[in-house]
């Protein structure tokens, strides 16, 4: 795995996360959309009340997956955080933090860092090949 596509983890990882909030919010918008409509069925007719329980099992069971992703990131992140530490120059090591922890668009970075975008994507591609050499040294 080269510098760039393990530190793009964290993002990967992060974009599935939000996906399963909307697929939660989805399932949460029907189960009671579910509700209105069993309520307003006449007394005499039986409620269908297993769908709406088939859907908050749904639902629990897709907050779990998310809490275990939640999980997932929070480890990764953290295992990120710790090799960039290990890059020695600041500007390197939070422009990496900013791209990579934070999410942050190179033009968000550029002007917190007071500086031009170009600039900020040399020193990225410069702080790029000291995680490489970190990731080899690992590896090896």
């Amino acid at each position: 795995m080269n510098a760039i596509e393990y530190l793009s983890q964290a993002y990967m990882l992060d974009q599935q996360i939000q996906t399963k909030l909307q697929q939660i919010a989805s399932l949460r918008a029907l189960s009671g959309t579910m509700r209105s409509f069993t309520g307003n069925e006449p007394v005499a007719h039986t409620r269908n009340v297993t769908a709406l329980e088939d859907t908050v099992i749904k639902i629990m069971e897709e907050e779990q997956a998310l809490n275990e992703q939640i999980d997932r990131l929070v480890d990764l992140k953290k295992e990120i955080a710790e090799t960039i530490s290990q890059v020695n120059n600041v500007t390197y090591r939070l422009i990496l933090e900013k791209r990579h922890l934070c999410f942050l668009m190179w033009e968000q970075i550029a002007c917190e860092m007071h500086y031009g975008v170009r600039t900020v994507q040399t020193k990225y591609n410069e702080a790029l090949s000291i995680i490489q050499r970190i990731l080899d040294d690992r590896a090896a």
